[in-house]
């Protein structure tokens, strides 16, 4: 343990001298409305306050817009800062999200087993706005993976988003996976692949200092007579920023926490109640350094914890933690990172497998890991298609340390959204009215 104090005191320390801040990755081209065109959420702020200090903030946010344009002229368009896409009470829309994947990984150990994911999965829906503050979309999910014949799923979805000012209430189908903004050791990437769908309820705050995103996944419902337990996931994800608008180093302090459920009183299986929670915090900083070849600087520490609260216990440790450290270098060509993993007794049955101190179902059953300690290299790139479409390209070899073993998984995804107005429903008059 005082080896890992003093690995993460000297890996802060360097975070304070170097530093504004995404998450652990860049999934922004995977759950963008506009794919392809990954632009900064940055606007420019009228006012008719007669306060001088609000005056003052207003002018610096409009300030650093105008020099984010300057620098990075590619990101802005008069298109993204007009109000033509703000929605009007009474439209209908036409809304299509297809997502292709394929994600080959290749690995040889005990706690995950290679295996090949490959498919394609399309989201048609259509969008009404009763009021310009409340989205209703109603559609059908598709999932067929290649080589087998049979649809994988086939479901109806629903969702409503009710937004007020920077607040976000969601309900039916939340928007899941890496739209969460967790760490992969809490939230598993493929999740985006194995587990598309999430309903439930779910609140979203973003603001320029806060991201909070609390959600549950009502994953399994229980009736009367079940021969099963109920099972529910949910958990809170948030990000606050330290620095001001005008800081050259932006720090984020974020916290993390997820909790999956097993239970129910009404089932006939009466199996022993599991719950597990999982935690996560530290310091994520950026720095931004220019229009050449290397443009950012990205670097992040967590520490994690992980609790079994089970009335009985199923694994063979109830308590455990990790320490998780990154690095990245932002660059013209893409993104190249590396990542040390130190985990003890650690499990997180949303989380990746890889980091697992226990075997997942894709490997050696009953075989645990206490001490895990691996060094991840991931090469990221995304290439726009459209604004509507992009594809990204991820190389991400892992070493394990006590394993002495090198692995790696290849992976290529095509990510497509786009909507269209098809009228304003709202404006017609009813037959007989």
């Amino acid at each position: 343990m005082d080896k890992f104090l003093k690995i993460l005191v000297g890996f802060l320390g360097l975070l304070l001298a170097a530093g504004p801040a995404w998450g652990q990755l860049d999934n922004r081209a995977f759950i963008s409305q506009l794919p392809g065109k990954q632009e900064y959420s940055i606007y420019y702020v009228k006012s008719n306050t007669q306060s001088p200090e609000q005056h003052r903030s207003i002018d610096s946010l409009n300030k650093q817009t105008d020099e984010l344009k300057r620098r990075f002229p590619d990101r802005f368009s008069n298109d993204s800062l007009s109000t033509s896409r703000r929605p009007r009470a009474g439209e209908l829309r036409l809304s299509i999200h297809a997502f292709t994947f394929f994600k080959d990984n290749e690995y040889f150990n005990e706690i995950n087993e290679g295996y090949t994911l490959f498919g394609t999965q399309l989201n048609p829906q259509l969008v009404y706005y009763p009021i310009k503050e409340l989205r209703l979309e109603a559609g059908v999910f598709l999932w067929k993976d290649f080589g087998n014949p049979v649809l994988q799923q086939v479901r109806p979805t629903f969702r409503a988003t009710w937004t007020r000012g920077n607040n976000e209430f969601i309900f039916g189908n939340i928007r899941p996976h890496l739209h969460h903004d967790y760490i992969e050791p809490l939230y598993d990437f493929e999740s985006v692949m194995l587990r598309p769908l999430e309903e439930g309820l779910q609140f979203r705050r973003q603001s320029r200092r806060l991201f909070l995103d609390a959600w549950v996944n009502w994953l399994r419902q229980q009736y009367v007579g079940s021969t099963y337990q109920e099972e529910i996931a949910g958990g809170l994800s948030s990000s606050f920023r330290l620095t001001g608008d005008d800081s050259p180093v932006q720090l984020n302090l974020p916290f993390q926490f997820t909790a999956r459920h097993f239970g129910g009183q009404i089932d006939v299986v009466r199996l022993p109640v599991r719950t597990y929670f999982n935690y996560a915090s530290g310091l994520v900083a950026r720095r931004q350094i220019g229009r050449g070849a290397l443009q950012a600087v990205r670097l992040n520490a967590y520490g994690l914890l992980f609790a079994d609260n089970s009335s009985i216990f199923a694994l063979p440790f109830q308590r455990g933690h990790a320490l998780y450290l990154n690095g990245t270098l932002e660059t013209r060509y893409g993104d190249l990172m590396l990542s040390y993993w130190r985990g003890s007794n650690y499990y997180s049955p949303l989380g990746g497998p890889y980091y697992q101190s226990v075997a997942s179902i894709y490997g050696t059953p009953g075989f645990t890991d206490p001490e895990r300690r691996l060094l991840l290299v991931r090469l990221l790139r995304d290439f726009r298609v459209s604004d509507a479409a992009a594809v990204m390209v991820r190389v991400e070899p892992v070493y394990d340390f006590n394993k002495k073993l090198l692995d790696f998984s290849f992976g290529v995804y095509l990510n497509f959204r786009q909507e269209w107005l098809l009228g304003n429903v709202g404006r017609r008059v009813r037959v007989g009215q």
